[in-house]
């Protein structure tokens, strides 16, 4: 579908959190380069995030993307829909005078969903990097993890199940589709690759990084074991650890028990200079996260030329890594020390498959994927409306439906009908 048949629109991207946060991420960057390419394709796109410390409440990004910053941690969700219900009176940032109406939303469901389709008339579209099966436990505990599988699995399914879906990898199309959400309603589109080159000469010694959260489901601990594990057999063995988070003191502290302290730097956040940097530098990128969407990281090493270790059941990284040509898939934690000390000691292969690694990482450009969210953009909304009073239409219903209205709707009409 040509996307120039929806000119200028106004995408409402809602997330937890932005790419400046102390926790964002790879899903963060996502978000924002998706919508950077929406606005270079003539559409207005605002973020809508949580506050976080140091940053503005409001602000324009270097690609034309308007962040709006409302609520905490956990109340971004409530803020959200408060703010967006009141742009609908015309009031706050997402008024009509601010920015134009809102013609469609994008709900980033990071396990936790915004539930849009309750109160917004506009079409949504649901974007779900991954399926959070085996994080729950790990954020919540046994009792909350329950709690948040349900809300997941069962709830999210439910209120999105006339929405479109738009994900990641082909991966999270399938665990998509075991929760009951019909394939054919899921667009997967690929994170694109940073634009990143060789700007160090490797280590002349053995040298590992891990990029990425610093919390527990990341499981850099298993990179720490590696370490320890194999530093007999390189001497010279380093680990740099690129990130923050509220797990640096308990990696830190293991580190120390397990006496390879003074092998392990943690670097904390890297510009996109120092990344480059490490991952030029590094023989090998470590990804024993239990589970990702795509796996960003990967393909941004890719991109100098650096292969990647990672763990066969984490989801898109299937995708991110092909095993064997840009880098190697462990079973368990046993076989990806393994595979690592493969990989460390046959440097022809670890150069072949550095070379591959590059040229795959070179297919994933963010145009390209701009473009496929652009088509999932266009084909969701109508025809440009030819006048203001059009009736709204929303994709979170089933073809020929009457268009939603939300209890909100409901409530403004009723109380404005006068008594008979």
């Amino acid at each position: 579908m040509d996307t120039l048949d929806t000119p200028d629109r106004h995408v409402l991207f809602l997330n937890w959190r932005d790419s400046d946060n102390p926790e964002g991420g790879g899903s963060e960057v996502y978000v924002e380069r998706i919508a950077g390419e929406l606005v270079t394709r003539g559409h207005r796109a605002t973020l809508l995030c949580a506050a976080h410390s140091g940053a503005p409440a409001e602000e324009v990004t270097a690609a034309g993307v308007r962040i709006v910053r409302r609520g905490g941690r956990r109340t971004v969700y409530l803020f959200a829909a408060l703010t967006y219900l009141a742009g609908w009176l015309g009031l706050g940032p997402l008024a009509r005078r601010h920015s134009g109406r809102v013609d469609l939303l994008v709900d980033v469901c990071n396990g936790m969903p915004f539930f849009t389709p309750w109160y917004a008339r506009r079409p949504v579209i649901a974007l779900v990097h991954h399926v959070h099966r085996e994080q729950w436990p790990v954020v919540l505990g046994a009792r909350g993890a329950r709690f948040g599988w349900w809300v997941e699995s069962r709830l999210s399914v439910w209120t999105y199940r006339n929405c479109r879906y738009v994900t990641v990898s082909a991966a999270t199309r399938e665990e998509l589709a075991q929760l009951g959400v019909a394939p054919e309603r899921v667009t997967v589109v690929h994170n694109g690759t940073p634009e990143l080159v060789r700007s160090a000469e490797r280590s002349p010694e053995p040298s590992l990084v891990v990029l990425g959260r610093l919390v527990p489901h990341k499981r850099v601990e298993i990179a720490l074991h590696t370490v320890a594990a194999l530093v007999g057999r390189f001497p010279g063995l380093q680990l740099v650890v690129a990130g923050q988070g509220w797990w640096e003191s308990q990696l830190r502290r293991l580190a120390t028990e397990l006496n390879i302290a003074d092998r392990v730097r943690f670097a904390g956040f890297v510009s996109h200079q120092e990344k480059q940097e490490l991952l030029s530098w590094a023989w090998l990128a470590l990804t024993p996260s239990l589970k990702e969407g795509w796996g960003l990281t990967i393909v941004e090493a890719g991109a100098v030329g650096t292969p990647t270790v990672a763990f066969r059941d984490a989801g898109g990284v299937t995708e991110s890594v092909v095993d064997g040509e840009t880098g190697l898939l462990a079973h368990d934690e046993a076989d990806f020390t393994a595979r690592v000390e493969e990989l460390l000691a046959d440097s022809d292969h670890r150069r072949a498959m550095g070379t591959a690694a590059r040229k795959h990482a070179a297919q994933f450009t963010w145009t390209a994927s701009g473009e496929r969210f652009a088509e999932v953009v266009a084909a969701v909304l109508p025809p440009a409306a030819t006048t203001p009073t059009a009736a709204p239409a929303t994709d979170c219903r089933r073809p020929g439906a009457v268009p939603a209205r939300s209890w909100f709707h409901w409530r403004l009409r009723f109380r404005s009908t006068p008594p008979a």
